[in-house]
């Protein structure tokens, strides 16, 4: 681990155990601005306009990893958090803790633990409700990737009709969502969403993913979330644990947890393992899935 300047921000810190490494903001966040293979590109998106930039009242997406609540709304979601952040340092990981939100009462905190051999990093989203009353929330965990991957989202179990007679997860659309769009793709067990910066028109779909993962493909590499789904929890937007936007800058490549309701002084957290392989074709369809990302997927359960 080392502190160093990053894009103009002065004081960021590396963690890096020679197969990985990945840049922490301290002056803005909690932010996870770099996550990639030593001396590889950058497997997130970085606004460069942005990099470097302090203070002031309006959202910034910089770029890289945040922490959200959701439900989203105006203003609530969109809190800046364009000031320095507490660093910690605790045996086998680092925290990252934001200053409470004046308008909404919600610290955010982020553990993060690098693993000391492996491409796997994990990520601690703690909120904490500091007001005097309850708020129903749900920790938010958005990634912005690279332009040019293609994100793979997995749809719960499927199964016969006699054996099915009643709904068994749900997809959500927004107004803007259009299944027509070229950049989808809609398999029978996996949805995929290309990223294509020619196309500006955004797209969205929340998925009831139980399988608890969800991945990222991009030039040889393959970025997989997994986190913890749990069954019977209501979860925000009609039921979604994975989200995926596009437009022509990025996709972000969204986990959720439960809405839960956080008592004065209480807090939820939600944790995200990440996973970064190499040599893995860019899939298409649901049996390049099949062969050469669920098996990745499936290493990465361990």
């Amino acid at each position: 681990m080392e502190r160093i300047n990053y894009k103009g921000w002065q004081n960021c810190y590396r963690l890096s155990n020679g197969i990985v490494d990945l840049i922490v903001t301290t002056d803005v966040g909690p932010r996870i601005i770099r996550f990639g293979f030593g001396n590889a590109e950058n497997e997130f998106r970085e606004y460069e306009e942005m990099m470097g930039k302090t203070g002031g009242d309006e959202w910034r997406i910089y770029g890289g990893h945040r922490l959200w609540h959701a439900p989203e709304e105006k203003p609530r979601t969109y809190f800046p958090d364009n000031a320095p952040v507490k660093w910690e340092q605790h045996p086998g990981f680092v925290r990252l803790i934001q200053p409470t939100e004046t308008t909404t009462g919600i610290q955010k905190e982020m553990d993060i633990r690098l693993s000391p051999n492996a491409a796997r990093v994990e990520v601690v989203h703690r909120l904490r409700n500091t007001n005097l009353w309850a708020v129903e929330l749900a920790p938010w965990a958005l990634t912005v990737m690279a332009p040019g991957g293609k994100g793979i989202v997995p749809l719960p179990p499927r199964g016969a009709h006699e054996e099915n007679l009643l709904p068994t997860n749900s997809l959500t659309l927004w107004a803007y969502t259009d299944m027509t769009d070229p950049r989808w793709t809609w398999g029978s067990k996996y949805i995929l969403l290309r990223q294509d910066s020619t196309v500006t028109k955004p797209q969205k779909i929340g998925v009831m993913a139980s399988d608890g993962w969800a991945a990222y493909a991009r030039n040889g590499h393959l970025f997989v979330k997994r986190f913890n789904f749990v069954k019977g929890a209501t979860y925000p937007d009609f039921g979604a644990s994975v989200e995926m936007f596009t437009n022509g800058d990025m996709l972000e490549l969204e986990t959720l947890g439960p809405l839960t309701r956080l008592p004065p002084g209480a807090a939820v957290e939600h944790v995200e393992h990440w996973f970064l392989f190499k040599d893995v074709p860019t899939p298409n369809n649901d049996a390049d899935v099949e062969k050469n990302v669920l098996p990745k997927v499936r290493a990465a359960e361990g």
